[in-house]
């Protein structure tokens, strides 16, 4: 069914994000199990009241799953699969209320610079592994890179400018590829560990095949990215710690210096969507002292 194919997306996404929309769309025509029932918007809201009971999703990524179907819709009545009222009807389907679900809103995690010195410099340099994976945490926290961006990083989007250097990736809903910031350190440790790689390949973070084998040529998946951060938290005395906490991190550092320079590094349109996630700024005592 070309309606609910993501072909008809092809050149307003990048793959990634094209992939994602697949998967939403895969499971909502599971849900749905009939193609008839697909096209209808009342299965739209039933789809989201079932995800919120019977799934332990917050309410955003719901909400971003039914946006996901919402849009496939849109752009299938523009190009002439189905109506255009039929297109108002999903545009209709409400979201899921933020308050309804608001114990599964995440409270951001905060971490100290000290504690993430701690968290990337963890990974012993006695072994190949070792190497890997503190490249892989530097390069999380000084790039503000989602963890689909650095596992898919090629040598080839690596760039040097005048003495500091660049990833240049092509991250969610991008079309075109921009540059994000890497630290010198974490340029540093990437060129160590691939010269010490006994595997050829253009990924930079690849796989080892098992316990105590060898590296692969195959690019590390974010499965396995986020069972590396997993595994180093608690070693450091840190909860528990995702990728994107890291991504979170330099969001929060650079927004309290300049919140400009937090979205160009994050790659946010908006700079509200910076304010609203990444300036975690506490109350602090004796603000309102001489104002009178």
């Amino acid at each position: 069914m070309v309606l609910f194919d993501t072909s008809i997306l092809t050149g307003q996404l990048a793959p990634q994000s094209l992939a994602g929309y697949q998967q939403d769309l895969t499971a909502y025509l599971r849900f749905c199990g009939d193609p008839d029932a697909a096209l209808e918007a009342s299965t739209l809201a039933r789809w989201g009241v079932h995800l919120a009971q019977t799934t332990p999703l917050s309410p955003h990524s719901i909400n971003r799953k039914l946006s996901a179907i919402r849009r496939v819709v849109r752009e299938a009545a523009l190009q002439g699969y189905c109506d255009l009222a039929t297109a108002e009807a999903f545009r209709r389907v409400p979201g899921v209320p933020l308050k309804a679900l608001k114990e599964r809103l995440k409270v951001p995690t905060r971490l100290p610079p000290a504690q993430i010195r701690l968290l990337c410099d963890r990974p012993e340099l006695s072994t190949l592994k070792g190497w890997r994976d503190r490249a892989l945490l530097h390069t999380l926290a000084s790039s503000g890179c989602r963890v689909s961006e650095v596992v898919t990083l090629t040598t080839g989007q690596i760039r040097s400018e005048a003495g500091s250097f660049f990833l240049e990736v092509l991250g969610k809903n991008q079309t075109l590829p921009e540059l994000a910031p890497l630290s010198q350190e974490a340029y540093r440790l990437i060129e160590v560990w691939l010269a010490r790689r006994p595997v050829a390949s253009s990924s930079v973070f690849t796989s080892f095949g098992g316990r105590g084998r060898p590296p692969t040529p195959r690019p590390l998946d974010r499965s396995a990215a986020l069972r590396l951060v997993q595994h180093y938290a608690p070693l450091v005395g840190l909860g528990p710690l995702s990728p994107h906490d890291l991504r979170r991190f330099v969001g929060t550092q650079l927004a309290k210096r300049d919140i400009r320079q937090a979205q160009k590094v994050l790659r946010h349109k908006d700079i509200s969507t910076t304010a609203r996630h990444y300036v975690l700024d506490e109350l602090t005592g004796g603000l309102t002292d001489g104002l009178y």
